[in-house]
């Protein structure tokens, strides 16, 4: 009777633990994104009122996701080395200092060191807040779980959509990077009510007794890990390369290529972030079902044919269907490599490996707006969405050669 009471408390204890880290990093992955999207509507005002060549602007965004890597390397580490509660907490505050920061900023040197802050932490929060999903939730949740923390992003995008319609006309762009303070209230909810998980625990436990080495080299250790590394930075590549390149360009393919009025940008928006968020629903319920393989072996080709879609939006509706149903495929998949990738690799690297193979990702696949704008003026509509085919193919590729995926079974709980 006495077992079962204690087996009942654990679990209840256990239970909370769950719902406190769901929470916690979903909202973390949406005031990252929203502070990620506060730049994209705050350029046009930053280019305007600083003088500033479109080059230099462009500078902006590519350091913070220089910031992200260096972050994400950073912080992976010190998250497998002193624990993930209070390294979440510390990769939160950086970003949020960071963003708020830039009210105060008034010259392009400072906004420079400050996005490049800001990616420290962003970069450094992810792969940490993907571990404490996946050593608090059983094998066959992980899609699943890590998905919906992604979509948590995609609310934070909406947010600043809203925002800085509201914000930028009366306040101007400074004000609005104030909202970034916001975060700080997490970090009190966090470290207060979100635990370590017993698998966190016993694996740095064994690795200082064994004294097993935490660093990046271990990614690359062998010839097999080497090569699993490699395809997965390829794959996460061509993930951010999408998202970035579609997300920045599609509204004014929309506009200039295929002569259509996109007055109502806000609801192509939030249409193509519904399609998004659906799409992270449906990858993660199938990676957890039928395993990674299916997953991605149902999304990559089903991105790569979708691309297609923009040719044949003759009116509003159509483009923002065809937004919504590239977003359902290119995008599903963003939540589903954290679970890969926790999976892959052993517990007390496994911040560490989140962090350098997603960020990685980032800073080469977040070049991808200026390969598409060259594609843009160089080459027909229907070349530049078929190179982006050909990269979710070539990903589909990477995807079926390698055998740590393909290792991976569903299990059941």
């Amino acid at each position: 009777m006495q077992q079962t009471s204690n087996a009942m408390v654990a679990r209840t204890a256990q239970e909370s633990n769950e719902r406190w880290v769901m929470a916690s990093t979903a909202a973390g992955f949406s005031l990252e994104n929203m502070d990620i999207m506060f730049l994209s509507f705050a350029l046009t005002p930053i280019i305007a009122d600083l003088h500033i060549s479109s080059a230099a602007a462009g500078w902006i965004g590519s350091l913070t996701n220089l910031g992200m890597l260096a972050g994400g390397a950073l912080f992976g580490l010190v998250g497998d080395r002193l624990g993930r509660v209070k390294t979440f907490s510390y990769t939160i505050f950086i970003f949020a200092f960071a963003t708020a920061a830039m009210f105060f900023a008034h010259s392009l040197p400072v906004i420079y060191a400050l996005r490049f802050l800001a990616g420290i932490g962003a970069g450094g929060e992810y792969g940490v807040g993907i571990a404490l999903i996946a050593e608090n939730f059983p094998a066959n949740r992980i899609g699943r779980m890590t998905s919906i923390a992604a979509i948590g992003g995609q609310v934070g995008a909406i947010f600043a959509a809203l925002a800085a319609a509201v914000i930028i006309p009366t306040a101007g762009w400074n004000a609005l990077f104030l909202l970034g303070i916001v975060p700080v209230v997490i970090i009190f909810f966090i470290r207060r009510h979100v635990q370590e998980s017993d698998q966190f625990l016993k694996a740095h436990a064994a690795a200082a007794a064994g004294k097993k080495k935490i660093a990046v080299s271990r990614l690359f250790k062998t010839p097999h890990l080497a090569l699993q590394t490699l395809g997965l930075m390829g794959m996460t590549i061509v993930q951010i390369a999408g998202y970035f390149g579609l997300m920045n360009w599609l509204p004014s393919i929309a506009q200039k290529q295929q002569g259509l009025s996109v007055s109502g940008s806000s609801i192509w928006m939030i249409a193509t972030i519904l399609g998004m968020s659906l799409g992270m629903v449906v990858f993660g319920t199938l990676m957890d079902k039928l395993g990674p393989r299916w997953a991605f072996g149902i999304f990559l080709p089903g991105s790569a044919i979708v691309m297609f879609s923009i040719l044949f939006a003759r009116t509003s509706l159509t483009l923002i269907l065809a937004g919504a149903l590239i977003g359902f495929f290119s995008n599903g998949m963003f939540g589903g490599y954290g679970a890969v990738i926790s999976r892959l690799y052993p517990t007390e690297i496994r911040a560490t490996a989140n962090s350098i193979i997603m960020n990685t990702g980032r800073a080469i696949g977040g070049f991808s707006s200026v390969v598409i704008g060259i594609l843009m003026d160089h080459f027909t509509l229907g070349v530049t969405m078929g190179c982006l085919a050909a990269l979710y193919l070539f990903s589909f590729a990477i995807m079926l050669s390698l055998p740590g995926i393909r290792s991976l079974q569903v299990k059941r709980a």
